[in-house]
């Protein structure tokens, strides 16, 4: 996998903080993975550890069997 951006689009937020997140949320535990992201949910893959690369191919690969659909949400 080369080291890119990935896109999502984002939800309408309007009034939403500067930073925002790429969410994945858990379909069984209510748990999840998030992922810093622009506001178009481009998450730069370069800035990102190792540990959290894999995890977001984890969570990628696992729509729709582990994760939901990737959401942008505002940054807490």
């Amino acid at each position: 996998m080369s080291l890119t951006t990935r896109s999502f689009a984002a939800l309408p937020n309007p009034g939403a903080a500067d930073g925002f997140e790429l969410r994945f949320n858990c379909l069984f535990t209510g748990r999840g993975l998030s992922f810093p992201c622009d506001a178009s949910g481009a998450v730069d893959l370069a800035a990102l550890s190792q540990r959290a690369r894999d995890n977001f191919d984890r969570a990628l690969s696992g729509v729709g069997r582990d994760f939901s659909v990737p959401q942008v949400v505002p940054a807490y």
